[in-house]
């Protein structure tokens, strides 16, 4: 069994892994996520450093229909000093 880095696991994790779980190639994910996101696809997460991948599963499932939740992007850089 190939071994799994843990950015190919977990709740955020990298382009490339992404990709695989939808079926595409690097390459393909790239171009279309750009599209995609115009769209309301999430946005890779600058304090995580992906996309969160709950929220990408209800995006495609509400682009296919499958679902009426809506999803909500971050509305801002989080200020942790305020804690």
């Amino acid at each position: 069994m190939p071994r799994t880095s843990a950015r190919s696991q977990g709740m955020f994790p990298c382009e490339a892994e992404v990709a695989r779980r939808l079926s595409q190639t690097p390459i393909e994910w790239a171009a279309k996520a750009k599209i995609l996101e115009r769209d309301g696809l999430p946005k890779v997460d600058p304090l995580m450093g992906g996309r969160p991948w709950p929220a990408v599963q209800a995006y495609f499932l509400r682009r296919y229909g499958l679902s009426t939740v809506e999803v909500m992007a971050p509305d801002g850089v989080e200020n942790l000093d305020v804690l």
